[in-house]
């Protein structure tokens, strides 16, 4: 997600007939047919779109030359299929169908908004395709809905909410022989035993064959007297008044943890906060295939890099170490995207149920640190979540509550580095023993001199962003001189040439970064047995965001998908192989969201040219606009 960007939008909940879009039904192609197994895989480019057609619709025209083991090579045609759409008539809830971006209650009723309309998300994020004893299961987030418009003229309600309690959905889907994969059914995931949801952002797989989402929650983090507390203010509102319809009040510590989803063949499924595993704005968190260690891409202004340990293989909930990295820079301009060596500062250690039993208490943050404003005597200043520095002294006997409840603020006071700017997502190449950090951004926090209290990364700004690459290496200590448990530890941190943005003067079609490189990486997912380290973009530098397919041995980096103007990709998760066929899952949420540079006539005639194509609704915002789609990249064979 990217909230530097500007949102118009409006309330986004009819359900009419919505056009399809486009190019999205072709069929996958047929796998090859001998015995032998894929090696190797180079794809083709799919141009950037020109004509004011193709810049509203999402398609590949990508090739995959895929070799096999006894030398032989053949082409595969990749197409992209929408599996669903946000408001499609396809979930289930007491037999009755509702849209599949439907928002629920507590009680697992349909939230509706003040015009009567139901309230449907437009942004699905994470997928998870996983396959559950002979049924394929599908978890798929709905990130946030930004439901109060300032740019559409339909709906002007001042006195209704700026987020909503979010939800994810479960699918399952048909594979057809060719590959194609279909819906047979869906539900949304009830998550009133963990006191509901926010912000589900990107998610990962986990060793042990579950869905792990990150839940974003920088809107519930500001302290008391910070100048972004209002954000806290709202979102509670949000959680008090629509999901639980003023039953109970929420409490922001019940916010902001990898969230697990583990399906069951039978459409049933288990929900687990782990709270054990901090507290933050983690757009996501991936475990290794140790199934002890996890990273974290830690979104938003003034975050840091965090890892957790945990203590028992597969079993997070078991308890275990959290870890921030303090960012020694090596390179002395940090023009090409900086390098660092990186050390790691323990934060705490937790058991089984020890951190929900503090939140279940009513721990608040008054109890874990006294803070203030302004400079104070024995006082720490910290940058944590925005550019406002607080002074924080911990209460006695109070760290571990300081480290899982308020993990990136106690990283600051202890000293990790908490100045890199919009951490997305994270991926392990496990061959080599390389981490992934995608930073959006290098801007603000992680400039020379930014204003800060600390100065650990001093970078040139590049507002395209980069993806870093990390080595690891095992038997490494962390800041108080323990071994950390984990072969798995970054050490060391820079940015491959081709995985750069590359900010440029705007162009006549309004990107002001390089199109044929990536700008503001977001998903990314690192494919093992194709040594592929697919990117998606959230840019606010391109007009159209695309796919790209990064190849770690020959640096080859090509454009394998162009989303429909104004949208985002996300979901990207790769699964190499199922029934013989691998699938790409990529999602576009807020279609239609034209990026600031895009000059006035272009957007005006994009507009027009959006409800000649798809439509309008009965407030007359074009359809293109109410559209997001989940689908999936197809056309390849398995790579086992």
């Amino acid at each position: 997600m990217n909230p530097n960007r500007s949102r118009p939008r409006a309330f986004h909940r009819p359900l009419g007939a919505l056009l399809a879009m486009a190019g999205v039904l072709c069929a996958p192609a047929t796998v090859h047919a001998g015995a032998a197994q894929p090696v190797k895989v180079e794809f083709s480019a799919t141009p950037a779109p020109r004509t004011e057609s193709m810049m509203l619709r999402t398609y590949s025209t990508s090739t995959a030359t895929v070799t096999f083991a006894d030398g032989s090579a053949k082409d595969y045609p990749l197409a992209y299929h929408t599996l669903f759409r946000n408001t499609d008539l396809v979930a289930t809830v007491g037999g009755k169908r509702h849209a599949a971006g439907q928002l629920y209650d507590h009680k697992m009723q349909p939230i509706i908004d003040p015009s009567g309309d139901p309230v449907i998300a437009e942004t699905p994020d994470a997928n998870s395709l996983l396959k559950i004893g002979s049924k394929l299961m599908l978890v798929s987030h709905w990130e946030y809905d930004d439901v109060l418009a300032s740019g559409e003229t339909a709906y002007k309600k001042k006195d209704w909410y700026s987020r909503m309690p979010m939800s994810m959905s479960l699918s399952e889907l048909r594979q057809s022989r060719d590959g194609a994969l279909s819906l047979a059914r869906q539900k949304p995931i009830d998550f009133s035993s963990i006191d509901g949801g926010w912000i589900f952002c990107f998610g990962s797989q986990t060793p042990w064959n579950t869905h792990l989402g990150g839940e974003e929650d920088y809107d519930l983090y500001f302290v008391p007297g910070e100048k972004a507390y209002k954000t806290t203010e709202a979102g509670l509102r949000a959680m008090n008044e629509v999901y639980f319809r003023g039953t109970r009040q929420a409490n922001p510590y019940h916010y902001g943890y990898p969230t697990e989803v583990a399906p069951k063949a039978d459409g049933s499924y288990r929900v687990t906060r782990h709270y054990e595993m901090g507290r933050g704005t983690w757009e996501l968190a991936l475990f290794a295939q140790d199934g002890r260690t996890a990273f974290y891409g830690d979104d938003g202004l003034y975050s840091g890099l965090f890892m957790f340990v945990g203590d028992q293989v597969n079993a997070p909930a078991a308890g275990g170490t959290l870890y921030a990295a303090k960012w020694k820079q090596t390179s002395p301009d940090g023009s090409d995207g900086g390098t660092a060596n990186l050390a790691w500062v323990r934060l705490g250690s937790s058991k089984a149920g020890e951190i929900k039993a503090l939140v279940d208490k009513g721990i608040s943050i008054n109890d874990i640190f006294e803070f203030s404003l302004a400079a104070k005597e024995g006082f720490v200043p910290t940058r944590a979540g925005s550019a406002e520095t607080v002074w924080l002294r911990l209460k006695p006997g109070m760290e571990q509550a300081a480290a899982f409840l308020e993990s990136r603020r106690y990283a600051a006071y202890l000293g990790a580095t908490t100045e890199f700017t919009k951490g997305e997502g994270v991926a392990i190449n496990h061959a080599d023993k390389k981490l992934y950090y995608a930073m959006s951004y290098i801007q603000t926090s992680m400039k020379a001199n930014d204003g800060g209290p600390v100065d650990d990364i001093r970078l040139k700004e590049n507002k395209a962003g980069a993806t870093y690459t990390m080595d690891m290496a095992g038997a490494q200590t962390d800041s108080i001189g323990r071994a950390i448990a984990s072969a798995y530890v970054p050490v060391r941190a820079y940015v491959e040439p081709a995985l750069l943005g590359r900010p440029m003067a705007v162009d006549a079609l309004g990107n002001t970064a390089d199109p044929e490189f990536i700008a503001n990486t977001d998903n990314i997912f690192f494919a093992e047995k194709m040594r592929t380290l697919f990117i998606g973009e959230d840019s606010g530098n391109h007009v159209n965001n695309f796919v790209w397919a990064y190849h770690v041995d020959t640096k080859k980096l090509t454009r394998i998908l162009s989303l429909a103007a104004g949208a985002e990709s996300t979901g990207l998760q790769v699964v190499q192989d199922l029934g013989g066929h691998a699938y790409v899952m990529s999602n576009l949420q807020h279609q239609g969201d034209w990026i600031s540079s895009t000059p006035a006539a272009l957007k005006a005639s994009l507009l027009a040219k959006a409800r000649e194509m798809y439509g309008a609704n009965r407030h007359g915002t074009p359809n293109y606009r109410l559209q997001a789609h989940v689908g999936y990249i197809g056309g390849l064979p398995g790579f086992k």
